[in-house]
């Protein structure tokens, strides 16, 4: 069984999505002890936003920029990375609304037609389904579904639109909100993260 760890945050050690996706991996290894994890980090090493090149030569044409034809090549390994995973564990923190760009990269990278999806005469099919996706989701506010705030919030439900896209109906969130109110609420809300996690795992 394969296991992708992918995080986006651009805070090292005081990043709550990193904590939350660091458990999540540990309880699935603990629960599956010969899984296979691969870990990329999004925020360290990320795919180029694509461009007009990228397109040019996914089309096959040839180009001679090595730095492009390097970044094309990331991409090709973070779709296959993503393409053979039976779990994958996504941290993502809401940056502005929506999820960090570094994260959008990687969407775009694995978003491939023929590959994850494919467009039919009865609309879009996800090719990508079988697969079990926990998302460690960290907000410094409260933006639920009863909160004053709730209509700004284009990170969580972007996500599910992804993957739904993709075939992926195994969907779960643990999410720590409110992270930036207080050290208290940081602290609840962890603990409740944490907790959310075993549960899943279980």
């Amino acid at each position: 069984m394969n296991l992708l760890h992918l995080d986006s945050s651009i805070l090292a050690g005081g990043s709550v999505s990193r904590e939350l996706t660091a458990a999540i991996v540990a309880a699935e290894k603990a629960r599956h002890p010969n899984l296979n994890v691969t870990y990329r980090d999004l925020a360290a090493a990320p795919a180029g936003h694509l461009s007009g090149a990228h397109l040019a030569v996914f089309q096959g044409n040839p180009s001679e920029d090595a730095a492009l034809l390097a970044d094309v090549g990331l991409g090709g390994a973070m779709l296959e990375e993503f393409l053979a995973a039976d779990i994958v564990v996504v941290g993502a923190p809401m940056y502005n609304f929506s999820v960090p760009s570094q994260l959008k990269t990687w969407i775009d990278r694995v978003a491939v037609a023929g590959k994850t999806f494919r467009y039919t005469a009865n609309g879009p099919e996800g090719l990508a389904g079988g697969k079990k996706v926990i998302v460690a989701s960290s907000r410094g506010g409260f933006y639920g579904a009863d909160t004053p705030a709730a209509s700004m919030e284009h990170a969580e439900s972007y996500l599910k639109a992804v993957f739904a896209f993709f075939g992926i109906t195994d969907v779960q969130f643990v999410r720590a909100e409110g992270v930036a109110v207080g050290p208290e609420q940081r602290a609840r809300a962890l603990e409740a993260a944490h907790a959310e996690a075993l549960k899943l795992a279980a």
